[in-house]
């Protein structure tokens, strides 16, 4: 039996990017950050990853990178959504130390004529990883640009051969409460699943990432195997997956069964469709001078060229 937030935590109550903010800007206001650090936060870039992470060989740059200028190192892998982590936005970075990203296995399920349990090693083998800067854009109105290292989905969907059945695909985070502390409460119903249409996964721009600025994947970033799809908010960007199913039916969603009226399924980003909490109209930049103004939000994300064909006929306000 599926239990629901018996520890008294609602989507509702997580505190919501403006209010965040609205509390660094009182710190700042009392010296407590100051400009010189947060300009030298927005300048850093490759040149100050701790040596601790391995670099990855033989990168390819992608034809799909936008030309804005990267956030910082810093900047992607201290500010982030995983609340198997915690609840803050800091928390992944503070808690994630004790998470063993290797070995690592992925299962294989579904309408597929292959199907198992297949090693990191297996999943990576036959793809060149390449760079791909893409704009990132979460829910709470905050968005980055990152240099994700991974490989097209759908090149490692096809390896499997889904059947004619295979309509959507739906995958899943690992559970392992020892590690990730988040997952000794309940404020979701663990394991974090998330899905997308095999139309979706197909899509060149969908990206099956294991690094970022050339180094591995940090656990706070969802090591060793994430997904990023860049014209959706960042919570269908499924971290640390285990679990890859092939299904006909849409797949049940950790967020929209959480919050229906708040997280649905499709997830594009829709600047005309407000979160019932605040408007998604415009966004901060993370990383972006102090009180310089927000920006206006994309249709999705910018990606309209790539993936608008996709949602012919589909109304983009009902099916947010």
């Amino acid at each position: 039996m599926r239990q629901r937030h018996p520890d008294g935590i609602t989507p509702s109550e997580i505190t919501p990017e403006a209010v965040f903010h609205a509390r660094r800007d009182v710190l700042r206001a009392a010296g407590f950050v100051g400009a010189a650090a947060l300009l030298a936060s927005a300048r850093a870039g490759a040149e100050d990853i701790p040596t601790r992470y391995r670099r990855l060989p033989g990168l390819k740059k992608s034809p799909y990178s936008v030309k804005e200028t990267p956030n910082s190192f810093e900047d992607i892998t201290s500010y982030n959504n995983f609340y198997e982590f915690g609840l803050d936005k800091t928390d992944p970075a503070e808690n994630a130390g004790r998470f063993r990203p290797k070995p690592w296995s992925v299962s294989i399920e579904g309408e597929a004529e292959v199907t198992g349990r297949f090693t990191l090693e297996d999943i990576l083998k036959p793809h060149p990883l390449e760079e791909r800067i893409y704009r990132f854009r979460c829910v709470e109105a905050w968005s980055m640009v990152i240099p994700w290292v991974g490989f097209p989905l759908g090149d490692l969907l096809k390896r499997f051969k889904p059947t004619s059945k295979a309509k959507y695909v739906a995958f899943e985070t690992i559970v392992r409460p020892e590690e990730m502390p988040g997952q000794k409460g309940r404020t979701l119903d663990w394991p974090y699943i998330e899905g997308l249409t095999l139309a979706e996964a197909m899509n060149p721009l969908s990206l099956m990432v294991v690094g970022v600025y050339g180094v591995e994947l940090p656990n706070q970033n969802g090591a060793p195997l994430r997904l990023i799809v860049p014209w959706k908010y960042g919570f269908k960007s499924i971290k640390s997956i285990v679990r890859i199913r092939f299904t006909d039916k849409q797949p049940r969603t950790t967020w929209s069964e959480a919050a229906p009226d708040e997280y649905g399924f499709y997830a594009n980003v829709n600047p005309e469709v407000d979160h019932p909490r605040w408007s998604q109209a415009t966004e901060r930049r993370i990383g972006s001078a102090f009180l310089a103004p927000k920006q206006r939000t994309l249709p999705f994300n910018g990606y309209g060229a790539q993936v608008a064909a996709l949602y012919k006929g589909l109304d983009l306000t009902r099916n947010y």
